[in-house]
């Protein structure tokens, strides 16, 4: 897979930047059919809509400058953000992906298998944050990702950043949707755990964060020490 200019995903041209972003990371044709398939997904029953190909891309990015051989991916999102960071992971890097939805696994595992990514290169777990990370090794990881409603993982936010080793880092997904946290009005559980999550992170001084405005948002934080 590469990541280079084509067309947008609609077929037309670019018509925002967001749209230009999208459609110069490339995805592959087993990249496309999980999208379709976690789209349809998320329209009929509720579920997350996959990160946007601009997103994915910054996530492969993420793994590959960290020569990333071990990543978390939380809430497998159809495995369409899983690709990305198999992309840019080690090739003899494994994904470990943890989903409390049964389904939402079982869309990730037929992604893997048409890409050709090895068995042995993933390890699909069902169960939330807080039931799987006492069972995963504290320090262990490259990159942590994360994906879906905040208060999913929220609560699990120290276990998270302690499986993360010096110079790894800890993603956030979807902190900018419909620009809740900048409105000083919205008071609804998802964003108060956005703005929870954010400052925690940005007050940490063993982390350097950062925002990048892509997609629908990433909360980068980087371990210093």
């Amino acid at each position: 897979m590469t990541s280079a200019a084509g067309p947008p995903p609609s077929g037309g041209s670019p018509t925002s930047a967001a749209d230009y972003a999208d459609s110069f990371a490339t995805e592959s044709p087993a990249q496309a059919a999980a999208r379709q398939r976690a789209l349809t997904s998320a329209s009929a029953f509720g579920t997350p809509a996959p990160v946007e190909p601009a997103v994915g891309a910054t996530l492969a990015v993420l793994a590959a400058s960290s020569d990333a051989r071990s990543v978390v991916s939380i809430g497998s999102g159809g495995g369409v953000a899983g690709l990305w960071l198999l992309q840019g992971m080690r090739t003899d890097g494994v994904l470990t992906s943890l989903d409390a939805d049964p389904a939402e696994l079982r869309a990730a595992r037929r992604a893997f298998t048409e890409a050709g990514i090895p068995n042995g290169r993933t390890r699909l777990i069902f169960g939330t944050p807080g039931e799987v990370l006492p069972r995963l090794s504290p320090g262990g990881y490259d990159l942590v990702s994360c994906a879906g409603p905040p208060l999913e993982y929220s609560s699990d936010l120290d276990g998270l950043l302690g499986l993360i080793r010096r110079g790894g880092s800890l993603v956030c997904h979807g902190l900018l949707t419909e620009a809740r946290i900048a409105d000083r009005a919205a008071r609804d559980p998802q964003t108060v755990a956005w703005r929870e999550i954010a400052r925690t992170l940005r007050e940490d001084e063993t982390l350097t964060c950062a925002v990048l405005p892509i997609g629908t948002g990433l909360l980068v934080a980087t371990k210093r020490t």
